[in-house]
């Protein structure tokens, strides 16, 4: 059966050679639908992004924009602005018919981490071509916030996909249809539209904003910092915002999402024409999120947002995102949320990980 790989398959493709690294990998790696990727111990401060293309490796384009080395192995600062890149300790020899997909973590993303996967040969971020035999690299650039790391830091995850996996409208239409995808009516148009909470049920506070000029944060120190010290209050008393050029917003979706154990999903952003901002920097989700069996009833959906040229009024209701679902190969062993570390399970409007409740 063709699908995304659950993490039973991920542990045969490990046994298998598909999947090396050093050192080895952990079982806290395994998620129920992708595998979580780690720092290695230099980083390459870099003059520009780019992405390798045909032929050619991460480590001769490395020597051509190199400006310095980082040795990660005692924590080192990335600096807000600034490129790098670090090779993972995870590498890649795939069978034909495999390929693979990655994204920042929910804790990456909610840090305006830019973070994405590049391989030798690649011609697009965070995307893995079938039969893929070589190193990954992490690229980071940190956007709002300068940060602390160390190898061995997981920023980042990797979906292995074995066929066609992608749900069209019809078979997307026919799962809502079964099992409510929403707590409402369901926008299908090329997945699963989802749409901004500006008027909460209690209170006026709608998201935040992050502060142009912080501290660095630990990315190992969880629940540490005070919101007050990195984020401003975003509040609305009639269900509209204003998005300024350049600034990061964290918001969360009006509706409540499901994502059933045979299923997977990825937060891809909304079409251009809606407005001048973009929504999502870090999209997998896995099954069993917002399942209630699992403990995640009422879970929303997270938005990362970023405007760009000209200030752009929100309104409460409007579609800014969908998810894609896929089909599972198989259900996976556990959910999310069930039984394993789920920071975002049953979440709403929520920062990451490492900031105070």
């Amino acid at each position: 059966m063709s699908g995304i790989c659950a993490s039973q398959r991920l542990r045969r493709m490990i046994d298998a050679g598909e999947i090396r690294a050093d050192p080895g990998i952990t079982d806290a790696q395994i998620q129920p639908a992708s595998l979580d990727l780690r720092l290695g111990t230099r980083a390459w401060r870099v003059r520009a992004s780019f992405l390798t293309g045909h032929g050619r490796t991460v480590a001769e384009r490395l020597a051509e924009f190199e400006m310095h080395q980082v040795d990660l192995t005692q924590g080192a600062v990335l600096e807000k602005g600034c490129v790098y890149v670090v090779p993972l300790m995870e590498s890649l020899a795939l069978s034909s018919g495999i390929e693979a997909a990655a994204n920042a973590k929910s804790s990456t993303g909610r840090l305006d981490l830019l973070t994405r996967v590049i391989t030798d040969g690649g011609e697009e971020f965070d995307r893995i071509p079938e039969g893929y035999n070589g190193p990954l690299y992490a690229e980071i650039c940190p956007r709002s916030f300068s940060v602390l790391v160390r190898p061995g830091m997981r920023l980042n995850q990797i979906r292995f996909r074995d066929g066609a996996a992608r749900l069209d409208d019809a078979a997307l239409r026919s799962l809502h249809g079964k099992v409510p995808l929403v707590d409402g009516e369901a926008v299908i148009d090329e997945g699963l539209g989802f749409s901004v909470d500006l008027r909460p049920e209690s209170g006026d506070l709608v998201g935040y904003r992050a502060k142009p000029h912080t501290g660095i944060i630990d990315l190992d120190r969880i629940g540490y910092y005070d919101p007050a010290d990195y984020w401003e209050e975003v509040r609305s008393k009639n269900g509209q915002i204003i998005l300024d050029p350049g600034a990061f917003y964290i918001l969360v979706s009006r509706e409540a999402v499901c994502i059933p154990p045979d299923h997977a999903a990825e937060m891809a952003p909304y079409v251009a024409m809606v407005g001048e901002f973009r929504v999502h920097y870090a999209g997998f989700f896995d099954p069993g999120f917002g399942w209630a069996e699992a403990g995640g009833a009422g879970s929303r959906g997270v938005l990362e947002v970023r405007c760009h040229e000209a200030p752009f009024v929100l309104e409460h209701g409007q579609v800014v995102g969908r998810l894609i679902y896929e089909r599972m190969e198989e259900v996976p062993e556990t959910l999310y949320g069930a039984g394993i570390a789920s920071n975002y399970q049953g979440q709403g409007l929520k920062l990451s990980k490492h900031f105070k409740a």
